[in-house]
């Protein structure tokens, strides 16, 4: 059966599993798998403590391997893995949740890319969050936040996994954060980035080259494409960029270096420890003239250090970065919560 949420928000989790003789339930609230409770009918059981008002990924352990939940209605999929996800609802309903507003849409686009390498005869993806009330045929438009995904996720994972689409619903019926349009794009520059596992990250030659073709794609396919076919407030005063992980590189990467298209700039728990020093070098804060630099990160994630690290920098290059720290580690958990704060910040007075 599906985790069960408590009234007192507590969540139980069954696994049936007679022959096993050990089962585990990991929950992205925690590094550390939680020891399940077998019973007489073979159906092992655990119970939490109380959880905040979230939306968590879990998967069972099962005499040591990985194991989905058949009952699972929410599939959190990427290119390296599957799990499950389960709601424990706030009262009232987080921004993330799905409410009772106007809602927006997420288009979503498949083109050919001349960059980026490795894709199935060179199709690309991009997917695209119009606000409610956006009308093609309408004057109105809008400014644009170019929204990266992370390591391991498909372009839709800030729609699919984050709900992006809900958070700006949401704040947008409250009046928190203006109409915006939200783009969200495959962010590997090369296939490949993705498909070797994890090891990539320890070869800075192969991170320079992917996310060199993701800039080079972002600039001169993704954002063109976008200004042509969608009601788009022109100039840099109206283009955000901001991602989390590998999207975080990305985004202060490709915004420090191209102020001119990037008024706002941030970064979730971004892989800064990977950045290159030359992306920092000859900032001219006066010249940049940026409206927003933001820079959030977990305490709890092992990409802390980095970030405040990268933190210290800007602020000794004269850039007025914004620095944001916040409990918890390298989880949507944390990446829903700083978008939620981040986008009512962006084209306020524009």
């Amino acid at each position: 059966m599906q985790p069960v949420v408590n009234p007192d928000h507590t969540v139980t989790f069954h696994y049936v599993a007679p022959e096993a003789t050990t089962a585990l339930v990991s929950i992205d609230v925690s590094k550390t798998p939680f020891p399940m409770t077998k019973d007489a009918a073979g159906v092992w059981t655990y119970t939490t403590a109380v959880l905040p008002p979230e939306i968590y990924g879990y998967h069972f352990e099962v005499d040591g391997r990985m194991a989905l939940d058949p009952h699972s209605v929410t599939i959190k999929a990427s290119y390296t893995s599957v799990g499950d996800g389960f709601l424990v609802p706030g009262s009232p309903a987080q921004p993330w949740e799905t409410t009772a507003v106007p809602h927006g849409t997420v288009h979503v686009h498949t083109f050919t890319t001349k960059v980026v390498q490795g894709l199935e005869a060179n199709q690309d993806f991009v997917y695209v969050y119009t606000p409610p009330g956006y009308d093609a045929k309408a004057k109105t438009k809008y400014p644009v936040l170019y929204l990266l995904h992370g390591w391991s996720d498909t372009a839709g994972g800030w729609s699919t996994i984050g709900q992006a689409n809900y958070i700006l619903d949401n704040l947008i019926a409250a009046g928190k954060a203006k109409p915006m349009i939200v783009v969200m794009p495959l962010g590997y520059g090369d296939m490949s980035f993705v498909r070797s596992g994890g090891g990539v990250w320890q070869d800075l030659a192969q991170i320079d080259h992917n996310v060199a073709l993701f800039q080079q794609s972002l600039l001169t396919e993704v954002i063109p494409q976008v200004e042509a076919n969608y009601k788009v407030a022109p100039g840099r005063d109206n283009r955000a960029i901001a991602g989390l992980s590998m999207g975080g590189l990305e985004s202060v990467s490709v915004g420090l270096k191209n102020t001119e298209m990037f008024g706002w700039v941030g970064g979730f728990s971004s892989a800064v420890h990977m950045l290159k020093p030359e992306a920092l070098a000859g900032l001219d804060a006066k010249k940049a003239n940026l409206h927003l630099l933001w820079i959030a990160c977990g305490t709890s994630d092992d990409l802390i250090e980095p970030n405040r690290r990268l933190v210290t920098e800007l602020k000794a290059a004269g850039m007025p970065v914004t620095a944001v720290e916040t409990s918890g580690a390298h989880t949507w958990l944390v990446w829903r919560d700083n978008l939620v704060t981040f986008a009512p910040l962006l084209f306020q007075g524009k």
